[in-house]
């Protein structure tokens, strides 16, 4: 295993250097999931893991935060397909919202060093020192929080939910998730309710007792 890693990578010919940055990447994604720690990604790890000297890693990334960066907005896409494919599999607002939920938090469970990393729970960038720019952090997750928002509102089109301000319900649902899944995490010996997961849904979504 470790020869393998370790081994010379043969050279990617004209025009592959998109894969290499897709390589760069993955291996990047690989040592989070092995160690959950980002200080583990660094410059040298990668190019260790891909079979490539280091120098060569700047042709395709500045630094270690833009391949910390590609790796979270990665994650992100990969969330957004669950998402996505919740929704797809799905009959009935108040059922999508429940099953677009379900999504978020069995992510969360499935990918925790990833998903500590997308929310600062490992990786908090110092833009000051770094490559990394404001729109590249603020750009995070908005697809996910649209997605969110969209559900909710079809739940109160359908007359299952009475929020008033989908915007800010919408955050504060994702905030019930996000903490959830991070309590779930952290204190897996606690006695958690069953139910937990549909109190705090049903809840900061304002759901009513109606069927739709």
């Amino acid at each position: 295993m470790e020869t393998e890693k370790n081994a010379i990578r043969t050279r990617n010919r004209r025009g592959e250097g998109a894969r290499l940055r897709d390589e760069i990447v993955a291996a990047a994604v690989e040592l989070l999931d092995e160690t959950g720690d980002e200080g583990a990604i660094t410059l040298r790890s990668v190019a260790r893991r891909v079979g490539i000297a280091a120098p060569s890693i700047y042709r395709h990334f500045p630094d270690q935060p833009a391949i910390m960066l590609a790796v979270v907005q990665n994650a992100f896409a990969d969330l957004d397909v669950e998402l996505r494919a919740a929704v797809d599999a799905t009959a009935g607002p108040r059922q999508r919202l429940f099953a677009v939920c379900g999504a978020y938090l069995g992510f969360a469970q499935a990918h925790p060093g990833r998903y500590r990393t997308m929310f600062g729970g490992l990786w908090t960038p110092d833009l000051g020192e770094s490559s990394l720019t404001e729109d590249d952090l603020s750009s995070l997750g908005r697809s996910s929080m649209e997605l969110l928002a969209d559900v909710l509102e079809e739940c109160v089109d359908a007359g299952c939910a009475t929020s008033t301000d989908l915007a800010a319900d919408a955050v504060a649902l994702w905030l019930g998730l996000h903490g959830l899944a991070h309590q779930r995490a952290v204190a897996a010996a606690f006695n958690w309710p069953p139910d937990i997961a549909e109190r705090v849904i049903t809840a900061l979504a304002h759901l009513t007792d109606e069927e739709a």
